[in-house]
């Protein structure tokens, strides 16, 4: 796909693990991803040399493709996770290495944007899903990777203005969804706490880590068992969680960081069997999502 004789195939290439952070954030699937990075360079080097030596800057013109197609893509997406099997939740990462964040680039309004490794957080892109494709890519761009609404416009297909009102209302999205994250050292105490109580089904010591509305999700992807429907409540979950415990024989838990943040690995027989990620507030769980779909679990096992 690539002239190796190309004078500027190293600054393309080094444009990769950026726009995989950027298309992993809008797509919220590394597979889907790597399909849009991989479509973005073969339209450059679609190009004739010619068409390629006059592009100012690669950068620029790499991210407004991804984003287009990243944006094309989130309207079919959203169709296939209306035919998911149980609860669709994005494809979990392990460590917090998918930040790629835009080189060079410089604080901008509003001040209280958010830190990349916020942008990866499981909470994070769960909230992402249920923003419109046009507020997604808007607001990822704008307040995560930092492009002015000029650039943005030129890759969402509409006014500077109407940009930064769809940053804005998404904005508004990630406000009402709850608390701000909790420092990683908080985290990491409440999930080693959590991970006892599992361990030993201790019923009183769960419901006392989870918060009174807590939420919790699996996705098995139809392709293993989960819970088809969220589950409300401390009580409800610990109960859940005692009953799996007990059919469970050979697992291990295993403290991990899952998209950046402290989080659980399930391993059976060695292999990475499942994935838990956790939002807190207050030393307490409010968020649990349990990723079991074989197909979203390949990077874990690439990793182990």
């Amino acid at each position: 796909m690539t002239d190796r004789n190309d004078p500027g195939l190293e600054a393309v290439m080094g444009e990769r693990q950026r726009l995989l952070g950027l298309a992993y954030r809008l797509l919220g699937s590394l597979s889907e991803a790597e399909d849009a990075v991989q479509e973005t360079y073969v339209r450059w080097y679609s190009m004739p040399p010619e068409g390629r030596a006059a592009v100012e800057s690669v950068g620029a013109w790499l991210t407004t493709v991804a984003g287009r197609i990243c944006l094309n893509q989130l309207g079919s997406a959203r169709a296939r996770r209306e035919r998911y099997v149980g609860e669709w939740i994005p494809e979990p990462l392990p460590g917090g290495e998918w930040l790629g964040g835009r080189s060079g680039a410089a604080p901008a309004d509003p001040a209280d944007r958010v830190t990349l490794d916020e942008s990866v957080s499981m909470a994070f892109l769960v909230v992402l899903e249920a923003m419109t494709p046009a507020e997604r890519v808007a607001f990822v761009l704008h307040d995560v990777f930092r492009y002015p609404f000029s650039e943005v416009a030129a890759i969402v297909g509409r006014s500077p203005a109407a940009c930064r009102q769809l940053a804005s209302s998404a904005r508004r999205r990630i406000g009402d969804a709850g608390p701000p994250v909790e420092p990683d050292a908080r985290q990491a105490d409440t999930v080693r706490d959590f991970k006892r109580a599992w361990e030993s089904r201790d019923m009183t010591a769960l419901v006392d880590l989870l918060d009174p509305n807590a939420l919790a999700a699996g996705d098995g992807g139809g392709l293993v068992k989960a819970t088809l429907h969220p589950l409300e409540g401390a009580e409800p979950i610990a109960a859940y969680l005692v009953s799996l415990a007990d059919k469970l024989t050979g697992q291990d838990l295993v403290e991990a960081t899952v998209n950046g943040r402290p989080g659980l690995v399930m391993r059976e027989g060695g292999a990475v069997a499942a994935v838990f990620a956790f939002a807190t507030a207050n030393g307490r769980i409010t968020r649990l999502w349990g990723v079991r779909n074989p197909e979203k679990l390949r990077s874990w096992r690439a990793a182990a």
